[in-house]
């Protein structure tokens, strides 16, 4: 008798048992919402610092096209000019260029990569920061139009930055400036922006001015 009183009193009762998996179940659902909050945040983290990689990785090609059209030997005076080109879409424009001597094999070539490759840089609506390209050497230069090359989707801005005739003052345009002469005044700096969903990043490319020659030895 003794004993099976004691077995009793160790046995749950079911209003023990109700309240014990009622408290599983919250710690349960407490333990997940924790685990898909950090997941999310995790994601979203992973997401900006995939975005600011693509962001330098592009802002450091544009800056070493700009440093390799200025480099000696072959290297064009200036190495950055402006030239009118004509769009995939049939538009003319006249955006920042610089020349390749070398060209570049990184470039999306059909055939063998060529030398003397003039590359314009472009921010066209709905295709973003592109890359319009072709050799001095095709046939066609003059009257094809240069084939497009996506740099980033994700561009979404380009402006210009001008040192004033003081040389301390520094005034930004959305549009390339002409001078009193009307020539295309060519900016020192072009500041790229870069957007995806709620994320925004800007950065800035300094352009070459001049080719300073080599020294003889």
């Amino acid at each position: 008798m003794d004993g099976g009183r004691a077995a009793r009193r160790r046995a749950f009762t079911l209003l023990e048992l109700l309240v014990a998996v009622a408290l599983m179940g919250m710690l349960l659902l407490a333990l997940n919402f924790f685990v898909f909050s950090m997941a999310e945040i995790w994601g979203h983290g992973a997401e900006r610092r995939l975005f600011d990689q693509h962001v330098r990785a592009v802002t450091r090609e544009v800056q070493r096209l700009a440093r390799t059209a200025s480099l000696p030997p072959g290297a064009a005076d200036p190495p950055v000019f402006t030239r009118e080109i004509r769009l995939d879409d049939g538009r003319r424009v006249t955006p920042v260029t610089f020349e390749l001597p070398a060209g570049s094999p990184r470039l999306p070539w059909e055939n063998a990569a060529l030398p003397d490759v003039v590359c314009s840089l472009v921010l066209q609506e709905g295709k973003g920061l592109v890359l319009y390209w072709q050799s001095r050497l095709e046939r066609d230069f003059d009257e094809a139009a240069p084939r497009p090359f996506v740099l980033s989707a994700f561009g979404s801005g380009m402006t210009f930055d001008y040192l004033e005739s003081n040389r301390t003052t520094w005034r930004t345009y959305d549009q390339l400036q002409r001078g009193s002469d009307g020539k295309w005044r060519l900016p020192e700096r072009i500041r790229l922006t870069f957007t995806h969903g709620q994320m925004k990043s800007e950065t800035t490319v300094a352009l070459p001015m001049s080719t300073v020659p080599l020294p003889h030895f």
